[in-house]
């Protein structure tokens, strides 16, 4: 029986996504994985357009995938695309070009379907028990937050506050000034009710770092400890004051002195400072000792209903 193989893009604000796989009963085993920091938003996220420099890097950087694809021979391909997508003026017709260009449909999906896709990855990869998790995905473009535990998602709720939106707002200055960061505690102050409305409700006792800045914070705290990732592992631990630690640094640090700490990407290096600081406020609201970083998030989520692992009427990649 020839394998099923399939590939999903994830054309996130920051940063697009590719993964190839081969589907197995209830699994997967990654055929090849790639990141690229396209910055799609870069420059036109606050004023809800693509720029053309931005469409010339997503378009350069989906030829490249799509060869990596036809190389595969892979005829499944599913794509997605986010925040800076979903809210661009220009956006459909971003969309209508990849598909003349490239052959490739593209699903721009709303908020809360991406809470739920991130929820399916969060939970496939092993990272939730019976307890209630606060889950929280820091894109370009957006944040999703979920509360739930292994069995369902009891709320979820996007915000327009990612990365590179509070790049643009707050961090004019490098390293980033305290009137700065006071800025952008109001600013979440302002944005974030419904958020901590929903904590007191539910009492989540532990924090799920998806992916992304998460994925750099804990290859961070390892290095400074002389710890090493492995490779068949999709949950790591971060302690909360092991991540204190990194965030007070970054406050203090220029690019490039960020730069030189080990475990960071240049990829990451512009967004980490607004993206930690978000984390700060929200470890504000929940009581715990440990981040737990979970390496699955979007991209793993589409696979768990590949699999079968779940029917989401709300979230269907068909």
């Amino acid at each position: 029986m020839i394998p099923r193989k399939a590939a999903i893009i994830d054309m996130g604000t920051n940063t697009f996504h590719l993964l190839l796989v081969e589907l197995n009963a209830g699994n997967f085993t990654t055929i090849y994985k790639e990141k690229v920091a396209v910055k799609v938003g870069q420059g036109g996220i606050s004023k809800n357009t693509i720029t053309e420099d931005a469409k010339k890097r997503a378009f350069h950087t989906l030829q490249h995938f799509r060869n990596y694809i036809d190389g595969e021979g892979i005829v499944e391909v599913f794509a997605f695309a986010t925040s800076a997508v979903r809210n661009a003026d220009n956006g459909s017709d971003f969309v209508q070009e990849i598909k003349e260009k490239f052959n490739i449909s593209v699903n721009v999906i709303n908020g809360s379907q991406e809470a739920q896709l991130i929820y399916e990855g969060i939970r496939f990869s092993g990272s939730l028990n019976d307890e209630n998790h606060l889950m929280m995905d820091i894109g370009g473009g957006s944040v999703e937050f979920i509360i739930g535990n292994n069995h369902e998602a009891l709320w979820k709720q996007s915000f327009e506050i990612g990365g590179q939106r509070l790049l643009d707002l707050f961090h004019y200055h490098d390293p980033i000034l305290e009137e700065e960061k006071d800025n952008l505690t109001q600013f979440l102050e302002e944005k974030l009710p419904d958020l901590i409305a929903a904590l007191n409700i539910y009492s989540p006792s532990k924090l799920v770092g998806a992916s992304g800045t998460f994925d750099t914070l804990s290859d961070m705290y390892y290095a400074s400890h002389d710890l090493k990732k492995g490779k068949s592992e999709q949950t790591f631990l971060l302690p909360r004051a092991g991540f204190e630690v990194i965030a007070e640094q970054l406050l203090t640090l220029n690019k490039a002195e960020r730069l030189k700490i080990p475990g960071m990407i240049p990829m990451r290096v512009d967004m980490i400072v607004v993206a930690s600081c978000l984390i700060s406020y929200i470890l504000k609201y929940i009581n715990t000792d440990m981040l737990i970083c979970s390496s699955f998030a979007l991209k793993e989520g589409v696979i768990s209903q590949l699999i079968g692992n779940n029917s989401l009427a709300d979230a269907s990649i068909n």
